[in-house]
């Protein structure tokens, strides 16, 4: 695969999602850990603390929704003139959109979880082909976007931002339908989001989400995302 696979502790194991702590954000570690249904997740001054929740919250694409007034906005947004028009493109620039996500308010969270160590190991893993980002762009200004990790025909979901209305649902709901005609099977939010669930995803069951992942992680998409985006 070629990579130096580090095995974790059983994912199984988990309490409360939380599953152990240490070690860095090389690629090596972020591949490795992808591939055993484990993700980083800290704040500024902790170790680099690793999860594996149950239940994990997912989007299968078949089951893809898209509310009927974001949908008339996407197809409205092809007759608008090129100043006014969402624009989007894939890994056109990956750390000005992780950048701008750990800038993001959220609601009853202090600070961010998207640290500097995050961003530049998460550069490194953009660097190695793992990691992409999805851009919203409009008057050549980037407006929005997300971030996360393709392996397989699933995508894991990280975070996304927005500037202006609509912008980050737009390139979402953009890349889930270019997703799904490529042959994409899952995509994991790891936890529950209401952005997600607007658009149809649900829980699934650690053991029923890792089962999936052992078989989707070594599917072969049947046409490279990026192409649509060229």
């Amino acid at each position: 695969m070629g990579y130096h696979k580090i095995k974790f502790p059983d994912p199984e194991l988990a309490q409360d999602g939380y599953l152990c702590y240490g070690g860095d954000l090389s690629c090596d570690l972020l591949l490795s850990a992808y591939y055993q249904g484990i993700f980083p997740w800290y704040s500024e001054g902790e170790p680099i603390l690793w999860w594996s929740p149950d239940p994990r919250f997912v989007l299968f694409p078949e089951e893809l929704h898209v509310p009927a007034r974001l949908d008339r906005f996407l197809r409205r947004n092809e007759s608008l003139p090129e100043k006014e028009k969402f624009v989007f493109t894939m890994d056109a620039s990956f750390r000005a959109v992780i950048t701008a996500c750990s800038s993001v308010e959220r609601p009853r969270h202090d600070g961010t979880w998207i640290t500097p160590e995050m961003i530049e190991g998460y550069c490194d893993f953009h660097e190695a082909g793992y990691a992409h980002s999805f851009e919203t762009w409009q008057g050549g200004n980037l407006v929005g976007g997300f971030y996360g990790v393709q392996l397989g025909s699933m995508f894991f979901g990280e975070s996304m931002f927005s500037l202006v209305p609509e912008a980050s649902k737009c390139a979402f709901v953009n890349f889930m339908r270019i997703f799904r005609s490529c042959g994409g099977r899952l995509l994991d939010s790891q936890i529950y989001t209401d952005h997600v669930a607007r658009f149809g995803g649900r829980n699934i069951s650690r053991s029923a989400f890792l089962r999936l992942e052992s078989n989707y992680l070594y599917d072969q998409l049947d046409q490279d995302i990026a192409s649509f985006y060229e």
